[in-house]
């Protein structure tokens, strides 16, 4: 078969497949584009230039595009059945052990980068990293001296390193990351000296309410981990810790950065400004929804 053929294959399939979400059947030209260009590791303009330039399949790859059509058809993911996903400049390895990267959570780094793009320098921290996502697009992006990326999962943590040491092995350049263990703020506590404090840290919590897992697509609820998409108390429970404990290992003038669920946002701006912060703000996608907390410290 040709490379065009093995693309048209793979989107009547998708397109017949009762497993998958009338949304992405109805859109088959894109998924099953997407998926092939995914396992190639060609954007889908680079798919589009190779099927005129190059329509024969390469040793192996008519085996790698099947196995990934396999797992997609029973449901799996598009991003964990070609095994990867992009975000803001990078593309980033993943799999069941970590949460899917969002093109809303680039919003939430874009605002860390305008933050912090005053002067160069501090310590950037992501809590909850999963993929590496935040932490190595702060790296790679940001100005700061160092990145710190913390989970409590030991399996999310080995993905973001994977994650770190494949772009190192790329020559992508990026400030030093150190990965810790932990839960919360506990692993900032535990990297901080008496004098050192963060001057941004950044989160993308577990924020959706177990009794909402109902009308969670099956993508979703079926698949991605649960550690990183449900939360206590309404789903806020994550938030109450971090918008409670964060001031005090932020620098004078440093800024608390989560990204938001829209129907949360009044309440989790309204712990923030009862909890001193000076500057609290919720900023949209571009979608026009609520989705990114920023609450500042008092300066000095």
């Amino acid at each position: 078969m040709t490379l065009r053929e093995v693309v048209q294959r793979v989107v009547s399939l998708i397109g017949e497949c009762a497993q998958l979400e009338p949304e992405v059947r109805q859109d088959a030209a894109r998924e099953g584009r997407l998926l092939v260009a995914g396992v190639l590791h060609l954007s889908p303009g680079e798919l589009a230039q190779r099927l005129v330039a190059e329509p024969a399949l390469r040793a192996g790859e008519a085996a790698h595009i099947e196995i990934a059509l396999h797992r997609r058809l029973r449901g799996e993911p598009l991003a964990y059945a070609v095994g990867e996903a992009p975000f803001r400049d990078l593309v980033l390895r993943v799999d069941s052990r970590v949460l899917i990267p969002r093109p809303e959570t680039e919003v939430v780094v874009e605002e860390v980068l305008q933050v912090a793009a005053a002067a160069p320098g501090g310590l950037a921290v992501d809590i909850g990293t999963g993929s590496g996502a935040i932490a190595l697009a702060l790296a790679t992006e940001g100005r700061f001296d160092a990145v710190l990326a913390t989970d409590v999962s030991l399996e999310a943590l080995a993905v973001a390193q994977e994650n770190a040491e494949w772009l190192r092995q790329q020559g992508v350049a990026m400030a030093p990351v150190e990965f810790r263990h932990g839960a919360d703020l506990a692993p900032l506590r535990a990297r901080l000296a008496d004098h050192e404090k963060a001057r941004v840290i950044v989160s993308n919590p577990p924020y959706i309410a177990y009794e909402e897992a109902v009308r969670l697509p099956a993508s979703v609820r079926d698949w991605e981990p649960t550690l990183a998409l449900f939360a206590a108390n309404g789903g806020l429970a994550r938030y109450q810790v971090l918008v409670q404990d964060a001031r005090a290992l932020l620098e004078p003038g440093g800024w608390l950065i989560l990204e938001l669920d829209a129907n949360r946002a009044a309440p989790v701006a309204a712990m923030a400004a009862a909890a001193g912060y000076d500057v609290v703000q919720v900023k949209q996608d571009l979608a026009g929804r609520d989705r990114v907390l920023l609450a500042r410290t008092p300066p000095e």
